[in-house]
């Protein structure tokens, strides 16, 4: 058996999150991510005949996103300003706010049996931001939504 774990601190067994735009030859690097979900929720038709005891239902599209909470570094939340990559130089905030395409690699690291993880890639746009701190926390930490466009792709 191969379970997909992250350990946090152990080199290759982790979950990492890049994000790049189109043409750009540098990936961002989310850093200090605490907690991702991948969502993939598949609709359901749903009706009823007079000749049926029950409904009969048939799946459709589906709507999919990754969420995710990170503790906000600056350079990467609002960018460098300098880098010619877009991503790099707008930030998380900065991609959210122009509403810009973005690609994505989520590495879901399993090195359980002596392989290398997988990749969930697809594109998507950045929302959900919400940046908050408070005496409890005293770091700024904001949810954070990737909603993809399309199909995830495994690789």
């Amino acid at each position: 058996m191969a379970f997909i774990f992250p350990a946090p601190g152990v080199a290759g067994v982790e979950a990492t999150l890049e994000i790049e735009v189109s043409g750009d030859t540098s990936a961002l690097a989310i850093p200090a991510m605490q907690d991702i979900t991948v969502n993939n929720s598949n609709d359901v038709f749903t009706w009823t005949q007079l000749d049926e005891g029950s409904k009969l239902q048939i799946p459709t599209t589906a709507t999919n996103s990754l969420e995710l909470n990170i503790v906000l570094d600056q350079t990467a939340f609002f960018g460098d300003g300098v880098s010619s990559n877009v991503a790099i130089n707008k930030g998380i905030f900065g991609l959210s706010k122009d509403k810009t395409l973005v690609s994505f690699a989520l590495y879901l690291g399993d090195t359980s049996t002596g392989g290398a993880g997988k990749n969930l890639t697809g594109t998507g746009y950045i929302t959900g931001l919400a940046p908050t701190a408070s005496a409890d926390a005293p770091v700024w930490v904001s949810p954070c939504t990737i909603t993809v466009t399309g199909d995830y792709t495994v690789v």
